[in-house]
C-alpha cells in the first residue's frame, strides 16, 4: 500500500506559539506531543495533521512552501487577515502586485502564507487549506503524484497539482525558475503507512521513484528527500 500523507510539519524555535497561531487561524484542536513538539488536529479524518517540531536551526531565506488559505467572499478574506494579525501576523512583500488579489502575511516565526480572494476557481472545494504551494519542478510533482497515489489536477506551462482523490487540499508546484536551496528545509512532509504494510519494500518503492535517504532518522524514521 502507498505512503499516506499524515502531517506537514514546521520546524521552529517556538512549538507552542505556532501552534496556538494556526489552531486560531485554522479552529483546529491542539495536542501536545513527548518531546518538545506540538500538533494540530483536522476536523476529520481524512486531512492531514499541522506539526511543530523543536529545532535550533536558523531561519535562511524564504520557504520553499507556504499554505494558501481560502475565502468564500471578500468579507471572509478580510476576516481572516484580521484575525491572523491579532494572532501575531505581519504584512510581507515578496513581490505580489495589487491586483493579483491574495494578501500575503508571515506568521509569528515569519513562515510565509497567503490569504487568497473569494472566486479563485482553482482552489474551489477544497477547503480552508486551499493549497499547500511548493518550489518545484514539474518532475517533482510527478514524483509526488506516485509517492501518494493522488492523481494530477493540473498539468499545464511545468506547473503541476495533486490531490487526493477523497478531496480536500491540493499540493502545487510552481514550475521553474526554482531558486537554489539555502539551508534546511522548515518544512517537511510527514508520511505514514498502515499497520499491516511492508515498510522496508515501500522504502524500496519511494528509492525507485528517485527519493534518495538522508540519514537514518531516529525513532524508527526513515529521513528521505524527493
Amino acid at each position: 500500500m502507498a505512503s499516506q500523507l499524515f502531517a506537514v510539519c514546521f520546524n521552529t524555535g517556538r512549538p507552542s506559539d505556532l501552534a496556538r497561531f494556526w489552531s486560531g487561524i485554522l479552529g483546529w484542536e491542539r495536542a501536545d506531543g513527548t518531546d518538545g513538539d506540538v500538533a494540530i488536529l483536522p476536523p476529520d479524518a481524512t486531512g492531514f495533521r499541522i506539526r511543530f517540531l523543536p529545532s535550533r536551526e536558523p531561519r535562511t531565506g524564504r520557504n520553499r512552501a507556504h499554505f494558501d488559505l481560502t475565502s468564500s467572499s471578500p468579507e471572509e478574506q478580510q476576516e481572516t487577515v484580521a484575525r491572523a494579525l491579532e494572532l501575531g501576523a505581519s504584512h510581507i512583500d515578496v513581490g505580489q502586485l495589487p491586483e493579483e488579489g491574495h494578501v500575503v502575511l508571515a506568521d509569528p516565526d515569519g513562515n510565509e502564507f497567503c490569504v487568497i480572494a473569494a472566486g479563485n476557481k482553482f482552489l474551489a472545494g477544497t477547503g480552508f487549506i486551499g493549497a499547500l504551494a511548493c518550489d518545484g519542478t514539474q518532475e517533482v510533482g510527478y514524483f509526488w503524484s506516485e509517492v501518494l497515489r493522488w492523481p494530477l489536477v493540473w498539468d499545464q506551462d511545468q506547473e503541476t497539482a495533486i490531490q487526493s482523490p477523497d478531496g480536500g487540499t491540493k499540493i502545487t508546484w510552481g514550475g521553474p525558475p526554482v531558486a537554489p536551496k539555502t539551508g534546511t528545509n522548515r518544512l517537511h512532509l510527514e508520511l505514514t503507512l498502515p499497520a499491516d504494510a511492508d515498510r522496508e519494500a515501500e522504502i524500496d518503492r519511494l528509492l525507485s521513484l528517485g527519493a534518495t535517504h538522508a540519514d537514518t532518522g531516529e525513532g524508527g524514521r526513515t529521513l528521505m528527500l524527493d
